[in-house]
């Protein structure tokens, strides 16, 4: 049987899939940790081509590899220019050395790209072809799909969604430049904000037991009432409303789907969001017949974009 291999490489975990090349089931899945727990003695590399290789299969041909990885990808030379969260990964080749060691067409993209492809194909996004994908997790990631074609730029760096300036002024990015849509409505933005209030003696800590609260228990705390952190999620839902009625003007979707942990505290999210995009919109043309949903492939995203990207490249 022909089958392809789809990978999603994160700064915990590797994922490795084995998938026919036609239909939609997987025949397995292989996690194991990014970094070994024997310390640095094996590269995060050495550990994925050793996840690959255990779920090789022993008959048929692999027609081709695809490997979602973090951080900023040039896609057309396969190379990682930077992975912050895996130490040592800048400027790797990652298409060429896993090519060069397995013989097969090897694909590497950015891990939110691939999972707006997955969720294009197989998830919320089916049906559309103009969509905005965005991830809001630790940072904030995602991907464009124009004209039923993923957008990549001409080197293939393009789509980094959470770095739209919305306030000059406003806090540190993740990237270092002030004023970034992650600075504001990313999960670690909301932990921030909290704890900065809590050390400026704004607020009472007692809530969290005096710990520094994760955005998980700060959404607790604010559907328990917490005024500080209902005031994180209001924040961070309407410069999240800034940044997207941005992206509305420039490429007027039909489809906006939202992935990724802070997407799960529902309401407290997205009723500051769309009271902000109401607001900030140039036209109420843009909402029109637009659909705003969440993600429905969850963890698979990833992996099951590897696998249609791959499947829409060699067929």
């Amino acid at each position: 049987m022909d089958t392809l291999i789809a990978v999603d490489i994160g700064g915990t975990n590797i994922r490795c899939a084995l998938f026919p090349l036609k239909g939609n089931s997987h025949i397995t899945i292989k996690k194991i940790r990014t970094l070994s727990s024997r310390g640095k003695s094996e590269k995060p590399i050495d550990r994925l081509i050793s996840c690959i290789e255990e779920i090789w299969p022993k008959q048929g041909r692999v027609l081709g590899i695809c490997a979602a990885a973090p951080g900023s990808i040039a896609v057309n030379d396969g190379v990682v220019l930077l992975a912050p969260n895996i130490p040592g990964w800048k400027n790797i080749p990652l298409g060429k050395t896993l090519e060069n060691h397995f013989a097969v067409k090897t694909l590497i993209n950015n891990d939110a790209r691939l999972a707006t492809y997955g969720e294009w194909k197989k998830g919320s996004g089916i049906g559309h072809s103009n969509l905005l994908y965005y991830t809001l997790s630790t940072g904030i990631g995602g991907g464009i799909i124009v004209n039923g074609r993923l957008l990549q730029g001409e080197i293939g760096i393009a789509t980094e969604v959470g770095h739209i300036t919305i306030h000059a002024d406003g806090p540190l990015c993740s990237c270092g430049q002030p004023g970034h849509m992650e600075a504001f409505s990313s999960g670690t933005a909301i932990e921030k904000y909290v704890h900065d209030k809590i050390s400026e003696g704004k607020s009472n800590a007692e809530v969290f037991n005096n710990e520094v609260p994760s955005s998980a228990e700060i959404a607790k705390a604010a559907l328990a009432g917490n005024p500080l952190s209902k005031e994180a999620f209001d924040r961070a839902g309407y410069f999240l409303g800034i940044g997207v009625a941005n992206y509305l003007h420039i490429f007027n979707p039909s489809c906006i789907i939202f992935g990724g942990g802070v997407s799960r505290s529902g309401n407290l999210i997205f009723d500051p969001f769309y009271a902000s995009l109401k607001k900030h919109v140039l036209s109420k043309r843009y909402l029109e017949n637009l659909t705003i949903t969440t993600a429905k492939l969850g963890d698979n995203a990833g992996l099951i974009g590897c696998v249609e990207y791959l499947r829409d490249t060699l067929l």
